[in-house]
């Protein structure tokens, strides 16, 4: 049979009751079906969308309960399902006589209002209705309140409400939840942490709490503080995932990678295994130097997302780190694979395939990543840098002037111009541009000193560069 969703132990099979209203619908029944069952019909053609037959259902229950306020508050839901909002307020309206301290209404004629996008009448609404009502159905209005404000857009207003839920009910769980988002938004961290202290202070085995405390100090980037709250967390709840993650990046954030490693390897045993953990475990064993670990981690971050680009650019990078230039081009060729347009793995195959002297390829990998990113001074520099190693000085001064018309007149670009005219024996014209440099970007020079050491043997470069050090 049909009725499926209502044969459970609350509502009990329905085909008898439905049969029952079927004949008292018609007339042909001399008993009559308490107020309950009457629910429960309007309920079923209510969840089976049949509008018709559950507003039908309610005209015939009322002429049996005309006084019956769960009737209209169906009726209600009904005509704000079906987005007829006039006629669900009206029926409202009359509920409100035979019961005035419905909190199921009070929401709803607060949804209602949010549908027709009058958020000052939906908010000043629930503030009044709020000051009638205490405990558990006070917090309820004011959480639907957070999100009217959420709604307008009135952020502050968002904070302040979720605020007033917590000092009502101050392990209330989603405002608890929600507050550690908007404090971050609104910029109110140091409030927070007020908040928060406090809230800790009154009830120091509250996790969410101390959660809050220690993501209020992580924003303001005071990490110490920050773990030793997310300390407390998982000491009361040792399965508190996000605890663990936020701890995790505050060691890393202060280079403590053995520590961020002991959590991370803690979140792994309680939580389901996640790429972003492997990931970050993979960059604590990078920062120690230990590249062979740190793969194995991006690997097994790979496995769980292997159309993550990224993941691939960082094994490339642990090779690259160690030499292995071939096994390097092979990752950041994958990152590449899945990201076509990413300058960065394009010039990162370059600058591997200078190292191994496949000089023509890695200009041709140079040449993608400017036309990819044409106003971006970094891939210009190895283009041209890669010119001068491969001794097409000519080539070199010509992307110079293409690579000045979209950055503009950078520093790196003056040097580079300096060492290739002195490759070319236009020590004169070099030495201009070198000054033009030095008077740019002094800090630079060893961009020029690097591409050939020997230039600090001409004296007229070594009493330039030591005229500006001077400086």
């Amino acid at each position: 049979m049909f009725y499926d969703d209502f044969n459970d132990e609350e509502w009990g099979p329905l085909d008898e009751t439905l049969r029952r209203y079927e004949e008292v619908k018609k007339g042909e029944s001399a008993s009559i079906l308490d107020e309950e069952e009457f629910e429960r019909v309007i309920e079923y053609y209510f969840q089976n969308s049949n509008e018709e037959q559950a507003l039908l259902a309610c005209d015939i229950a009322r002429t049996y309960y005309p006084f019956s306020a769960s009737v209209l508050l169906l009726k209600a839901e009904i005509f704000t399902q079906a987005q007829k909002y006039g006629q669900a307020l009206k029926t409202l309206d009359e509920m409100e006589q035979y019961d005035n301290k419905n909190l199921d209404a009070v929401l709803l004629r607060s949804d209602i209002l949010l549908s027709q996008l009058k958020y000052d009448q939906a908010a000043l609404w629930l503030e009044q209705k709020s000051e009638e009502y205490e405990g558990k159905e006070k917090t309820e209005i004011l959480l639907e309140l957070s999100d009217v404000y959420d709604e307008s857009e009135e952020f502050d207003a968002v904070f302040d409400t979720l605020k007033r839920v917590i000092k009502i009910e101050r392990r209330n769980e989603e405002a608890l939840q929600k507050i550690c988002f908007w404090a971050e938004f609104t910029e109110r961290l140091e409030e927070s942490i007020a908040l928060h202290t406090q809230l800790t202070d009154d009830d120091p085995y509250n996790a969410l709490a101390w959660f809050n405390l220690g993501a209020a100090y992580q924003g303001l980037k005071h990490y110490e503080k920050c773990i030793d709250s997310y300390e407390y967390c998982v000491a009361i709840d040792d399965k508190f995932e996000f605890a663990y993650r936020n701890m995790a990046d505050a060691y890393m954030r202060l280079k403590w990678y053995e520590k961020a490693l002991e959590v991370l390897e803690k979140h792994i045993e309680i939580a389901k295994p996640e790429d972003v953990i492997f990931e970050a475990m993979g960059y604590c064993w990078e920062k120690r130097k230990d590249f062979a670990r740190a793969r194995q981690f991006y690997r097994q971050a790979s496995q769980l997302s292997p159309q993550d680009d990224g993941i691939f650019y960082k094994i490339g990078e642990t090779y690259a780190r160690e030499k292995q230039w071939e096994k390097a081009v092979k990752s950041y060729s994958v990152a590449l694979h899945l990201d076509k347009e990413n300058a960065s793995y394009c010039m990162a195959i370059g600058n591997c395939l200078m190292e191994m002297d496949v000089k023509s390829e890695a200009l041709v990998c140079y040449l993608n990543a400017v036309r990819l990113k044409p106003g971006n001074k970094t891939t210009w520099v190895a283009l041209i840098r890669g010119l001068y190693l491969t001794g097409y000085y000519e080539e070199a001064i010509i992307q110079l002037a293409v690579a000045r018309e979209h950055c503009g007149e950078k520093g790196d670009f003056f040097y580079y111009h300096a060492a290739t005219l002195f490759e070319m024996g236009k020590a004169k014209e070099a030495l201009l541009q070198l000054e033009k440099a030095l008077r740019i970007s002094p800090s630079r020079v060893k961009v020029f000193t690097e591409l050939n050491p020997e230039f600090l043997l001409r004296n007229p470069v070594a009493e330039l560069i030591g005229k500006y050090k001077k400086r």
